[in-house]
């Protein structure tokens, strides 16, 4: 079954359910108006009747002095009860009510007035019982309920009809806004499937107003960009790194070329094509290090944990000192807790050391601090050109002063990738006096 067909037979049921909730508490109330009249009418003729009950002058037993009654006339049918069950009627009477229990209690005096319905000879009647002076006797009047019955039988009818012209008219209604409110999401899955067969994530839906369905329109909307974005992205980088693999692919298959050779080479030739078969292979290797870093920087973080900043930026300082004794590192680290990924904030770091390294002049000084949750490096190089700044932190850009020197246009863009996972940011400014400085910014735990 469709979404549409349960909706609208979902507005049916609950349309159904509060009509004959509303007809059966309006047939309740009609009904208890009709017999509460006729209760009141029996009430009001027990004044007229008490007056009518005499004591026979012969027998001295207690009799009623009415005119002769019509079965089912406005009189009704009258009657009084001895407390074992006798009944008393009027001279005339044709008919008697059936004596209950009760009516027999109330005549002993030990049950008050109540009304009761009776049936005689097929005729439904509303019998009211109650005691009277004599001791040992309750009278009983009665009228006929046919006249109610009969409209109650007509209400019925008129409601039951009501109801199910209602219904319906609701079932119809509910086709009709069913379809008006399904629209939206009719057509949210048809670009949907537009999408999934076509892999056209620029398509998009007319989103407007602010309720659920056009906010989950725009939602959707969202959701298409930031994967046409990360499509974008992806082809981008496969298009990059094709580009920048090229080159040292192209170098060392014909420096392998000429090794393969079987004319043998002068031995310091051979000796320097082995050293650059060598170097590219380590510089294809960082690349495609970098690369897949660069694709797990895109993840959110798993497993975030309290790092220490200061801690984790010494570790990198210390293993750049390493590998470039030629410089000389200040810090000035302040101690700083924050929530992250130790070894991508490690990463992080190291490259932005290693950029710097890159970019100092033998003997220079490379000054990191922390504080704040703030990674400052500062370099005293040549500096960053003004219309190089925007760019440093995309992927694959390297600057013209830079295409001469080793690396591959990775190592700042895993840098923003990195501060983008965590929350943070980076940013390149010069620096006083020449140089650069980088900061890269994280969340610090208070």
């Amino acid at each position: 079954m469709s979404y549409r067909a349960r909706l609208t037979l979902a507005v049916a049921l609950a349309v159904a359910v509060a009509v004959a909730a509303t007809s059966a508490i309006t047939y309740v109330l009609v009904r208890n108006e009709l017999r509460g009249q006729v209760d009141d009418a029996l009430r009001e003729r027990v004044s007229d009747v008490r007056l009518r009950v005499v004591n026979d002058p012969v027998t001295g037993e207690p009799q009623l002095d009415l005119p002769p009654e019509r079965f089912g006339g406005a009189a009704g049918i009258t009657q009084l009860v001895t407390a074992d069950g006798r009944v008393i009627g009027s001279p005339d009477a044709t008919f008697e009510l059936p004596v209950s229990e009760q009516a027999r209690l109330t005549a002993a005096h030990d049950r008050g007035p109540f009304f009761a319905d009776a049936r005689v000879d097929g005729t439904h009647l509303r019998v009211y019982t109650l005691p009277v002076d004599n001791p040992g006797l309750a009278l009983q009047i009665a009228r006929p309920l046919e006249e109610v019955d009969a409209a109650l039988d007509r209400i019925r009818t008129l409601l039951f009809l009501i109801a199910a012209v209602g219904i319906g008219l609701a079932s119809g209604l509910g086709l009709v806004v069913s379809k008006a409110l399904l629209a939206p999401v009719k057509r949210l899955t048809r670009t949907a499937e537009e999408v999934s067969e076509t892999r056209d994530l620029s398509r998009r839906i007319e989103a407007s107003g602010t309720d659920e369905l056009s906010r989950l329109a725009a939602t959707f909307n969202t959701m298409l960009g930031a994967l046409e974005d990360s499509a974008r992205a992806q082809r981008r980088l496969v298009s990059d790194a094709s580009h920048e693999l090229r080159t040292p692919l192209t170098s060392l298959r014909t420096n392998i070329e000429v090794l393969a050779r079987e004319e043998a080479l002068p031995p310091g030739e051979r000796e320097q094509l082995l050293r650059d078969v060598t170097e590219q292979l380590t510089e294809m290797t960082a690349l495609i290090a970098e690369l897949v870093e660069l694709a797990r920087g895109d993840e959110v973080p798993a497993d975030p944990e309290d790092v220490r900043l200061d801690l984790v930026t010494a570790g990198a300082i210390e293993r750049t000192r390493r590998n470039r004794p030629g410089l000389a590192f200040t810090s000035d680290l302040e101690e700083t807790m924050i929530r992250g990924v130790p070894s991508t904030i490690e990463r992080a770091i190291s490259n932005l050391l290693d950029n710097a390294a890159k970019w100092s002049p033998p003997g220079s000084e490379i000054e990191v601090t922390v504080r704040d949750g703030d990674v400052v490096v500062r370099d005293h190089g040549p500096g960053i050109d003004a219309d190089d700044l925007p760019f440093v932190f995309d992927r694959f850009y390297r600057a013209p002063s830079a295409r001469g020197l080793p690396g591959s246009g990775l190592g700042l863009a895993i840098v923003r990738q990195v501060a983008d996972a965590h929350g943070g940011t980076i940013t390149a400014e010069p620096a006083d006096g020449g140089g650069t400085v980088m900061r890269l910014r994280l969340n610090a735990k208070s």
